[in-house]
C-alpha cells in the first residue's frame, strides 16, 4: 500500500463526516448513486440508505449489514487485514492523474470491542474516500 493512511472518523483532506455522508460517498463508490430516473433516496430507520421506486424498496447500510459491506468491499476491490489490535482495509483511488504510489492508501480502525463493526466501519471509510475521488 501507499504511504497514505486515513484515521478516525472523517475523510482524509477533510473533517469529521455523518454516517449518512459516509454511505453516500460510499454508494457513489458502489455505483448505487447516482440513481437512475425514477428512483429516490431516502433515510432508512436504521440510518442506512433507502433507495425507492418502480414499487420496489431497498436498504443499503454496510455500517450494519455484513452482507452489504462484504458486496461493498469487493465492488471496490479492497484488500482487508485483520490483527488483534487494527483493521487495514486497503483501496486504490479512481483518479488517474495521481501517480500509481498515491492512488493507494489504507483506512485503520480499532477493533475495540466489536470486531466486525469496526471491519464495516472500515471498509464504508475507504469506499467513501473512492467516492469522494470520483468525478
Amino acid at each position: 500500500m501507499g504511504l497514505a493512511q486515513v484515521y478516525g472518523v472523517g475523510i482524509k483532506g477533510g473533517g469529521a463526516v455523518s454516517d449518512r455522508e459516509l454511505l453516500e460517498l460510499a454508494a457513489k463508490a458502489a455505483g448505487i448513486l447516482p440513481l437512475p430516473d425514477g428512483k429516490e433516496l431516502d433515510a432508512a430507520p436504521d440510518g442506512g440508505l433507502m433507495i425507492c421506486g418502480g414499487g420496489e424498496v431497498k436498504y443499503w447500510n454496510p455500517l450494519t449489514d455484513d452482507g452489504d459491506a462484504l458486496r461493498l468491499a469487493v465492488k471496490c476491490e479492497m484488500s482487508l487485514d485483520l490483527f488483534d489490535d487494527l483493521i487495514r482495509v486497503g483501496y486504490t483511488l479512481p483518479d488517474e492523474s495521481l501517480r500509481p504510489a498515491d492512488r493507494t492508501a489504507d483506512v485503520v480502525e480499532s477493533p475495540k470491542a466489536d470486531p466486525c463493526a469496526a471491519t464495516r466501519r472500515a471498509i464504508v471509510r475507504a469506499a467513501a474516500e473512492i467516492g469522494r475521488n470520483m468525478p
